[in-house]
């Protein structure tokens, strides 16, 4: 369960102040894997960065009984100045997984070669997109926060990510960012549509696409 409560945010902007979550209050149902829609600067990705508590709400709180991963294809909690490894490492203890396990599956998923043991800076946006994808894969919670992450390398790569995430989904719940359709349908089965700072959930996952398609028209 994750309930909003009194959550707002907003950002100054050319002089300007533009909410982009207002007051929203809404329990988000367990169980339900969830698509994030709207328009590109909605604030999607903002209110998955307040869900895992990576960025502050101007006020109100996010309320949950479960783990939540951090935002899996926004590596802003990973040091760049540490090398893919040593973050690995770090995250293990932070979340009290067996860290040898963890460095593993990451080393092996990611297939970074000889830059998962070179500083972070080096790497490209791909690169860092399959670091922090492979590390949250690594950990299971019960609620994956994803942003567009399935989408990253080649046909191979995005075949083994689909894989792997299609069977943590198995036994957990997700809120997905994606601009592919055919990924939204194949993962998630209810959706949340943010607009203008407010969010409507529908759960009938075609009538959340519907409504989002017809915003864009």
């Amino acid at each position: 369960m994750i309930r909003f409560e009194n959550l707002t945010k907003s950002f100054r902007l050319k002089g300007e102040r533009k909410v982009v979550i207002d007051n929203l209050n809404l329990t988000l149902p367990p169980g339900k894997s969830l698509a994030l829609l709207g328009r590109n600067g909605a604030g999607k990705s903002t209110l998955l960065q307040i869900i895992a508590g990576t960025m502050r709400p101007d006020h109100g709180r996010v309320v949950s009984d479960g783990s939540i991963s951090w935002p899996v294809g926004l590596g802003g909690s990973f040091h760049r100045d540490l090398t893919g490894a040593e973050n690995v490492r770090f995250i293990a203890r932070i979340y009290g997984v067996d860290t040898g396990d963890l460095v593993n599956f990451v080393g092996e998923f990611a297939e970074l070669g000889k830059f998962y043991h070179m500083p972070m800076r080096s790497y490209s946006s791909g690169m860092r997109s399959r670091l922090t994808f492979g590390a949250s894969m690594g950990i299971r919670f019960d609620t994956y926060l994803v942003d567009e992450v399935t989408a990253v390398g080649d046909r191979s790569f995005k075949r083994k990510s689909r894989a792997v995430f299609a069977d943590r989904m198995k036994h957990s719940s997700a809120i997905m960012v994606n601009h592919s359709m055919a990924q939204i349908r194949q993962f998630c089965n209810a959706g949340l549509v943010l607009e203008a700072g407010r969010i409507r959930y529908y759960d009938d996952l075609d009538a959340a696409i519907a409504a989002h398609e017809a915003m864009l028209d």
